[in-house]
């Protein structure tokens, strides 16, 4: 059995009418199949689950290849490791798991827990990852019990529909029901809000930029939304190797022309440190910018009201320097400045979702837990701090950052999301009440799930009555 999407409704109809068409299907459909889901068991969502990861890691090199030539962001390479690493490691990680039935017993308390799936959820996707995020969405919400409607950015649109259908396929030829995964065709600001609003919906889950997280928490719905991370990176007085740590911070933030808001913005680095760990990164292949080069950078990355170009966004170095009207080496991989300042008036202290990195030099860890404290402060509260320290004494004041991922001599982007730290797999990061989100977990099935509490009786409960003291 093969599921197809309904490719939606009549042309004659103009957009915004044809979209809220197409929201009120799909989101029929969802609720139907969530129906049709009720009572069945975690081992058998597990073979959807395997079904739809297999199908998604076939299809990783073509769905690479539709994100990069529809939006004309990142490297198709790196997208492909993205694609892979929703459909193996994370996918891999869920089927470890239990999300629904009984998730623990705790015989001493005589407490069971029940994992309830939630219903259908609206997953907004953004344009810097649109079939990575659509395939981690996927797998999530069926992991979980639940259906999922993704609302793709109207730049991404065709490749996020065939990173839906790849995995509605795979769980209706598992035996899902039709209409468990489904995306709009036709996607519009209207659309994407009309499909929060619906009725059939139960969560939103949203990754993208500021407008659309205030969006989808304004939706009147349970949300779970990620905004943006202006990640800084420090390299302290012991630093483990201080040319480790710039390859990873390099490698982090060049991967996929930078377009994870996990990856460092700016590093901090300790006068101790400075000399060495700025040669090292030279070495790297960081391109020091000069006055003049950092000026012509602003003017292409940002419009006159300071909001970021989308022609410049997911661009290589090399293309950046173009723009920008400067040359240089073919080796460069980051286009890298030194800075004093950060603030709204300083533009490259801001996150920005390419390979440009800001540097600031720091008297001592002190100065430079405090200039980590401000960058965050430009944005990035609540995502993530990345550390190159050693000595514990040194590593221990970042843990009071307002970050909700504080990951050690790793890069940020690899750290952040779950692979090379043990923090959960994910591809939707938290960002907490720091940001305005209720949550600053990895976000995972279990976060899609309410969960019961079977609970009997272990005290009489006459003895309420009783005094108690403290």
């Amino acid at each position: 059995m093969t599921a197809t999407l309904d490719r939606g409704p009549s042309g004659g109809l103009d957009a915004d009418l044809a979209g809220l068409a197409d929201v009120r299907a799909k989101a029929r459909a969802a609720r139907e199949a969530v129906r049709r889901l009720e009572g069945v068991d975690q081992e058998t969502l597990d073979g959807y689950v395997r079904a739809m990861a297999r199908a998604g890691t076939k299809a990783a090199e073509e769905l690479a290849r539709l994100a990069v030539d529809e939006t004309g962001y990142g490297v198709y390479e790196h997208k492909i490791h993205k694609n892979r690493y929703n459909t193996g490691f994370v996918a891999r990680w869920m089927l470890e798991r239990r999300a629904v039935g009984v998730l623990w017993t705790d015989e001493a308390s005589r407490v069971t827990a029940i994992g309830s799936p939630m219903g259908v959820i609206a997953a907004i996707i953004p344009v810097t990852n649109p079939t990575s995020t659509a395939l981690f969405k996927s797998l999530a919400a069926v992991k979980s019990g639940n259906a999922v409607v993704h609302a793709p950015h109207p730049r991404a649109a065709r490749c996020t529909l065939r990173a839906a259908e790849i995995m509605a396929e795979a769980a209706v030829d598992a035996g899902a029901p039709e209409g468990v995964v489904s995306c709009l065709e036709a996607p519009t600001l209207a659309a994407t809000a009309e499909l929060m609003r619906r009725d059939e919906i139960a969560l939103v889950l949203a990754t993208g930029g500021p407008g659309m997280v205030r969006a989808a928490y304004s939706s009147g719905k349970p949300t779970i939304a990620v905004g943006a991370g202006n990640v800084p990176a420090y390299v302290g007085a012991s630093v483990p190797d201080v040319a480790e740590a710039a390859e990873m911070i390099i490698t982090s933030k060049s991967f996929d022309n930078g377009t994870a808001c996990v990856a460092e913005q700016s590093v901090v680095v300790v006068d101790a440190v400075a000399d060495a760990f700025l040669s090292a990164f030279a070495r790297g292949g960081a391109h020091w910018m000069d006055a003049a080069q950092q000026a012509a950078l602003v003017e292409v990355l940002f419009d006159d009201r300071g909001a970021v170009r989308p022609a410049a966004v997911g661009q290589s170095a090399r293309r950046l320097a173009e723009l920008a009207g400067f040359v240089v080496a073919d080796s460069t991989r980051v286009l890298a400045c030194e800075l004093d300042t950060v603030g709204e008036t300083t533009p490259l202290s801001r996150e920005i979702l390419g390979p440009v990195l800001s540097v600031y030099r720091a008297r001592d860890p002190r100065a430079g837990l405090a200039r980590c404290r401000e960058i965050l402060a430009l944005g990035g509260e609540g995502h993530t701090t990345a550390v190159h320290a050693a000595d514990p004494a040194e590593l221990a004041p970042f843990a009071a950052l307002p970050a909700g991922r504080i990951v050690v001599n790793t890069p940020a982007l690899f750290g952040g999301m779950g692979y090379s730290t043990d923090v959960d797999p994910s591809f939707q990061l938290g960002t907490g009440t720091w940001s305005g989100s209720i949550c600053s977990d990895n976000v995972t099935p279990l976060h899609l799930i309410n969960i019961k509490r079977v609970a009997h009786e272990v005290r009489p409960w006459r003895s309420v009555y009783d005094r108690v003291e403290v």
